[in-house]
Order: C-alpha cells, then sequence, then structure tokens
C-alpha cells in the first residue's frame, strides 16, 4: 500500500490522544530533516488515561506502545523495512496496554508530506 515516509519526528498519537515518541534506529537516512522510521523503532506511549469500565468501577489499560503490522514492502533502511503512513482503516499498527492488547490504531497528526513509497 503506498504512503508517505514516517519519520521520528512525525507526530503519532495513541487512540486515546496521548503521544507517542521514538529514537531514531538509523540516523542516516533522512527525510525533511528528521531520520526516517523503521520496524526497528520502538514508539512508546506516555500519558495514555485510558479506562476499562468495570463493575463496580474502571479497570486502568492505559496504552504503553505502538505497533506497526504494515512496513513498506520496498524500501529497506539499515536492514529495516521502512514505515509508511497508516490510513484510517488499514490495520497498520495498533496501540497496545501492558497485556499487549490492542486498543485501536494509532493517529499520525504531523508527518512529511515530500517522500512516498510502497
Amino acid at each position: 500500500m503506498p504512503g508517505y515516509l514516517l519519520h521520528v519526528g512525525a507526530v503519532v498519537q495513541c487512540t486515546h490522544q496521548a503521544p507517542s515518541t521514538t529514537t531514531p534506529s538509523a540516523p542516516r537516512v533522512f527525510v525533511s530533516g528528521q531520520p526516517v522510521a523503521t520496524v526497528a523503532n520502538v514508539w512508546s506511549v506516555a500519558g495514555c488515561l485510558f479506562q476499562i469500565p468495570a463493575p463496580p468501577g474502571t479497570v486502568p489499560s492505559p496504552c504503553l506502545r505502538v505497533q506497526w503490522a504494515m512496513p513498506s514492502a520496498r524500501i529497506i533502511v539499515a536492514g529495516s523495512a521502512a514505515l509508511l503512513q497508516p490510513f484510517p482503516g488499514s490495520g497498520a499498527g495498533a496501540c497496545l496496554n501492558a497485556e499487549q492488547a490492542p486498543q485501536g490504531p494509532p493517529v499520525v497528526n504531523q508527518m512529511q508530506l515530500r517522500a512516498a513509497g510502497t
């Protein structure tokens, strides 16, 4: 599936609008001045306030990380597949809690719009 290349400076949030960040794993390839993100990057979520309704109250179940499921099939950076912009409903990624249960798709709010791939 074609899409724009995701970079480490992109504004990525969990389904519940908590920010997700990563550090560059291959800081040798850049788009718009930022290192390209690959499947080797670990995307951590901080500050997710999601609660599961359970009698007699709620159970905390915050998103802790983002797992990308559909990287680029043709673009390899330092031996790892590059990440592409996930499209809504594409199943390209999931936000996971401590039990690794999916909580919904990640949301990319800002990213570069020049370099694309498949």
